[in-house]
């Protein structure tokens, strides 16, 4: 089974039962409860994921465990890392499966890189932004964290020349 396969089989199967709660995705809005319970309760009663709170960096971490090896989840408080408010204009569908829009996604992995300077968002953002710089919304991206990011991963600098010029900012 290839890695996209599993990473989607494991993201549809969170999401379905977090719709069943009313939530989407793996960024969960603030409502009446915290985010978090919200995920745990949707969670209680399935054997397919565990979950573990990781209070000091305000995260959930859940692990689908239907496959082998287990995939780990990380669950972020709408706001934080992505958009505040979840609705069609901050996520798509994805093979069925809602996932931030490619701006949306550009943004929370550009603002998570700027504080931890993590390798694995620096190769997300110059991924995404690589292939799908023509769906990119320059209005979402910070631009002095893009220059930042784009200065340090020169390889991206063409397809972000290509935003700025679709946006006529040479």
């Amino acid at each position: 089974m290839s890695e996209t396969r599993r990473l989607l089989e494991a993201a549809a199967a969170l999401s379905y039962l977090l719709h069943e709660g009313g939530e989407i995705l793996c960024i969960v809005e603030y409502g009446h409860t915290h985010p978090f319970r919200r995920v745990r309760d949707a969670l209680a009663d399935n054997a397919d994921f565990t979950t573990t709170n990781s209070p000091w960096t305000n995260r959930l971490h859940v692990t689908y465990r239907r496959l082998i090896p287990p995939i780990d989840i990380e669950i972020l408080a709408a706001g934080e890392s992505g958009p505040r408010h979840l609705d069609n204009t901050t996520v798509m569908k994805l093979q069925g499966v809602p996932f931030l829009t490619i701006s949306e996604f550009i943004r929370a992995k550009l603002k998570t890189w700027i504080i931890r300077g993590s390798e694995g968002d620096a190769q997300d953002i110059t991924y995404v932004l690589s292939r799908y710089w023509n769906r990119v919304d320059i209005n979402r991206i910070p631009e002095q964290d893009m220059g930042v990011f784009v200065a340090r991963n020169s390889v991206v600098a063409p397809a972000w020349t290509a935003v700025r010029r679709k946006y006529g900012m040479h």
